[in-house]
């Protein structure tokens, strides 16, 4: 027994570690990993653990999407890039469930804390670059300052940090008056820093969490959340275009790309329009199963010699549901939505309000940054959609 209670808190604290290097290191993040899953495969009580995965239904649903890219595997020409695709998609299969498995609710407290802990110091790093009190390091510029990880990652991650802040203030009765205070201070913080950065998808999904935020405080009153997002979202949008040049420069730029796709297809904005068209090519072609888990460069690249040859082959369509429709058709696309319903659905049976708004707010985030990038296929901002997936969809009072 006491064994047992000892390598419980050795898993919380790794947790908790993993928690706080989630958004600063790969090679940190990617050990604690490691020294979870070895511990847990040799553990033990291997019945018990299978039947905790069994009877969750997002589990299995996680584990059904990682497996039909084994399958995936049977009818696809280029293997090696269907290793690289699989291997990239373990998390589904070993992580989650190990994951789920060792969560506790007594910890969750300190997983958030930990988590919000590192967002901190990725914010002052950024605005220590910004206001040039220190060099540009790792992958931050005075214009773009984010330093651990590139602006395609951090803005999605920061803006669900700006959700739990938020989510805290407007719900929290407990907080003291300092908390409260400094909570404040860090969410006006980070929402301008959000607008400092480039991402647009993060900017995108920021006004998604505040929509959806606004919804989940005014729940009983629909017409009243609409009239203020209509009067809030646009405010902010206007107040940071006007004040943030890079937010101005990178607003007018997609608008410039969209309106001038058929004579500066070169643009970031005109490619993904010509990777979606391209990818459609393939996808009529290919429906139900796709052209396998490894072959979407070797489809593209035929398909782009023909309509578009002057323009650059591709491995990734920067959008989640075309790579999916393309690997493993309207099958793989089925079981990748699945895991979003079960999301939804089992953050409803949350007796708990934080779990539930949370737990809702996360897959339909994600939703819509998927739109514009593989956001399950990088590294950043995977783990912290199985990392809080892994204890936001518990039904803890069955521990």
């Amino acid at each position: 027994m006491a064994k047992k209670l000892n390598l419980e808190n050795v898993y919380q604290y790794l947790l908790i570690i993993l928690a706080f290097l989630m958004p600063l290191t790969v090679f940190g993040a990617n050990l604690i990993i490691v020294i979870i899953c070895f511990l847990w495969l040799l553990s033990g009580h291997y019945k018990d653990k299978l039947l905790a995965v069994v009877n969750n239904k997002l589990m299995i649903a996680s584990i059904t999407f990682f497996f039909l890219h084994i399958i995936g595997l049977a009818w696809t020409e280029d293997i090696n890039w269907g290793f690289h695709i699989v291997h990239k998609m373990w998390y589904f299969f070993l992580l989650l469930p190990i994951l789920f498995s060792i969560t506790r609710r007594e910890y969750i407290k300190f997983y958030v804390a930990s988590f919000l802990i590192a967002i901190a110091l990725t914010e002052i790093a950024s605005y220590l670059v910004w206001f040039e009190i220190v060099p540009p390091f790792k992958n931050a510029t005075v214009e773009n300052p984010t330093p651990f990880m590139s602006h395609i990652s951090y803005n999605p991650i920061l803006s669900f940090a700006i959700y739990i802040v938020l989510h805290q203030i407007f719900f929290n009765k407990k907080l003291s008056n300092l908390i409260f205070s400094f909570y404040g201070f860090f969410a006006i913080s980070m929402c301008i820093n959000m607008f400092i950065t480039g991402g647009r998808a993060g900017q995108v999904s920021f006004f998604v969490i505040l929509a959806i935020l606004i919804f989940q405080i005014f729940e009983r009153q629909r017409i009243k959340s609409i009239l203020l997002i209509l009067l809030i979202i646009p405010s902010i949008f206007v107040v940071s275009y006007q004040t943030s040049s890079m937010f101005n420069e990178r607003v007018n730029l997609a608008l410039k790309e969209i309106s001038t796709h058929s004579e500066k297809e070169y643009s970031s904005v005109g490619l993904r329009i010509n990777y979606a068209i391209n990818s459609f090519e393939i996808i009529k072609n290919n429906p139900l199963v796709g052209v396998g888990t490894g072959d979407f460069p070797k489809e593209y690249k035929k398909i782009n010699a023909i309509n578009s040859p002057n323009l650059p082959e591709t491995t990734n369509p920067h959008n989640m549901y075309t790579l999916v429709l393309v690997q493993l058709g309207f099958l793989g696309l089925l079981s990748m939505m699945s895991i979003f319903y079960y999301q939804i659905k089992l953050s409803f049976k949350s007796s708990k309000k934080y779990l539930r708004d949370v737990g809702f707010t996360l897959p339909l985030m994600f939703s819509v940054l998927m739109l514009s990038d593989s956001y399950l296929l990088g590294h950043y901002t995977t783990l912290m959609f199985v990392f809080f997936s892994s204890f936001l969809y518990k039904d803890f009072e069955k521990d």
